[in-house]
């Protein structure tokens, strides 16, 4: 059993199906915001999700005041959104891993918590917020390395500011006018995140490497995605074009819902719980 949480009794109809297509199956998860909600990091699309405009790659690219204010926000969320830690849900999916049920899982999230949590075949679509980019030449940094020089540069930066947390690690910061960005010390080139902003595409080899462990795999689990995202959808329409059963595991409707063998609708962290407990050796 998954520590901190109890296996619930399931005996609906629509779960006892997810698992016949699951049991001797290979089975890939595809992952979204709605897995991480349990570890404090809110959805963008759940319901009571307030609405945000998240800073597109071409505003951060243009204005060295968006850079600022992007940076002092990520700053400021990063000490919250990377001391989060994985729930029930990503430890019973690393559990199914381990069980070679699970072949990989393909995640749309940022935060890295299916890594932390043991997985180890995890293609993240959108990156990781705990590694940083040099745009000019492609060095990657370790974020805490970065968060320690921005705080270095900027010894004025209010730590201790009220957050509120979103589901990229960003916070909303105004006051940047006197802020200092760190640059590449390689190279002397603009830092950002390693994640795929607004307005950019997930890189090709990222996305090769996800749709071949869909490839790879029998049965495609969606847990915790409302597959409003392109790359989701992608992937969705490759197992559907090869015949694949699709499991959605979501609070709520999803677009891939009509496409779907198994519609769950419930928490993620109780069903993919209950999974491990049917499914384990």
């Amino acid at each position: 059993m998954v520590p901190g949480l109890e296996a619930p009794i399931v005996t609906d109809a629509a779960f006892d199906a997810a698992i016949e297509l699951m049991r001797g199956a290979r089975v890939t998860a595809l992952t979204g915001a709605g897995l991480s909600t349990d570890s404090g990091i809110p959805d963008y699309r759940g319901e009571g999700a307030p609405v945000r405009t998240p800073m597109t790659f071409q505003t951060f690219l243009a204005s060295e005041t968006a850079r600022k204010r992007y940076w002092a926000g990520s700053h400021l969320g990063w000490r919250s959104f990377g001391s989060a830690q994985p729930n029930a849900g990503h430890l019973a999916l690393a559990r199914l891993e381990d069980h070679g049920i699970l072949t990989g899982i393909v995640t749309q999230n940022v935060d890295g918590l299916h890594r932390r949590a043991g997985s180890r075949h995890v293609v993240e679509l959108h990156g990781g917020m705990d590694r940083v980019l040099c745009l000019g030449c492609g060095q990657h940094y370790a974020r805490q390395a970065i968060a320690d020089r921005l705080e270095e540069l900027n010894p004025s930066i209010d730590l201790n500011a009220p957050l509120r947390i979103a589901p990229d690690g960003d916070v909303e910061v105004d006051d940047v006018e006197h802020m200092r960005l760190p640059d590449c010390t390689v190279c002397g080139g603009i830092l950002k995140p390693d994640v795929v902003f607004f307005g950019e595409f997930v890189p090709t080899e990222t996305f090769h490497a996800a749709a071949a462990l869909v490839r790879g795999a029998d049965t495609l689990l969606v847990a915790g995605s409302s597959l409003v995202v392109n790359s989701g959808v992608r992937l969705l329409e490759l197992a559907r074009r090869r015949r694949m059963p699709i499991i959605v595991v979501n609070r709520g409707v999803t677009k891939g819902d009509s496409r779907a063998a198994v519609k769950i609708d419930a928490g993620t962290s109780e069903t993919l719980t209950a999974m491990l407990e049917a499914l384990r050796p």
